[in-house]
């Protein structure tokens, strides 16, 4: 390559860069001066081809109204709930009060989870909380002895489970190919929730990762952490070690269609800040490209 097009490269570099940071800057100054505009939550339909949202772990350290007031001030509608935010064994009347309740604040309750699944009564437990919140997919840790069970409900309710790969000390489902592997005999509704931080941590590609399973990919939780390593931690968006622009770029270009939800595990009792420099990075990526 010449001079000149290297020269190029770089500067176009720099330029996508500049742009995703000042995104982040102002998506953040613009949520804490009180001030965020409907336009700095939007994106392009005909472009991005999947909604953000956010997974209720994120404020797992405050309340339901609280979790539900600053998801709206991240922008975000689609959201999962962690049971701390709906517990699993809550009444039918009391899951639905909540199914309303999320309603009236303008949020979709898209998923529940993680849900861990270890018995039988556990799976027919989170079919029936899902189904009675009206949720149409367990982000879900099935035992492998029970994805025939799983596979049961999930026809009978028309309800997807995509289950979550937890990183390499994880036994059941370390890694993605470790789901997709393990479910691609069963219902295409059974699938993989990618999370990103512990394929990172498993020394594998995310971007990569979610081209290899795209046809079992049914749910995306974004985040960054600090290594590539079973020793990475959680951090903001953008300031880990995970690329990316790369992952969203290869989102867009396979025109993935599901949620990607923000999962930010650092600063429990204060996750707001991270969360909404995370999401301002996001947009701002997204905008770059």
């Amino acid at each position: 390559m010449s001079d000149e097009g290297e020269g190029m490269k770089k500067t176009s570099r720099r330029t996508f860069f500049k742009t995703a940071s000042l995104g982040a800057a102002a998506f953040s100054a613009r949520l804490y001066s009180g001030q965020p505009s409907r336009s700095d939550f939007l994106l392009p339909a005909d472009k991005i081809p999947f909604e953000l949202g956010l997974a209720s772990y994120t404020f797992r350290a405050f309340s339901l109204d609280d979790t539900l007031a600053m998801t709206k001030r991240l922008g975000l509608r689609k959201i999962s709930f962690k049971s701390m935010h709906l517990p699993l064994e809550s009444k039918p009347e009391e899951i639905q009060a909540v199914r309303v309740k999320v309603k009236a604040a303008g949020l979709e309750l898209y998923a529940g989870g993680v849900i861990y699944m270890k018995t039988e009564l556990e799976v027919r437990q989170a079919f029936a909380y899902a189904k009675t919140a009206g949720m149409k997919m367990i982000i879900g840790v099935p035992n492998h002895e029970l994805l025939e069970l799983v596979q049961k409900c999930v026809r009978e309710d028309n309800i997807s489970c995509a289950i979550h790969n937890h990183g390499p000390t994880d036994k059941l489902y370390p890694t993605p190919e470790s789901v997709c592997d393990k479910v691609k005999n069963f219902d295409k509704r059974m699938g993989l929730c990618l999370d990103i931080g512990h394929t990172q941590r498993s020394g594998l590609d995310p971007a990569q990762a979610a081209e290899r399973c795209l046809d079992r990919l049914l749910d995306v939780h974004i985040k960054d952490v600090t290594a590539s390593t079973a020793e990475g931690v959680s951090i903001e968006i953008g300031r880990g070690v995970i690329d990316i622009p790369k992952f969203l770029r290869t989102l867009v270009t396979l025109r993935y269609s599901g949620a990607v939800s923000l999962e930010h595990e650092k600063d429990e009792k204060d996750p707001l800040p991270g969360a909404a420099e995370s999401i301002g990075y996001v947009r701002g990526v997204l905008a770059a490209l």
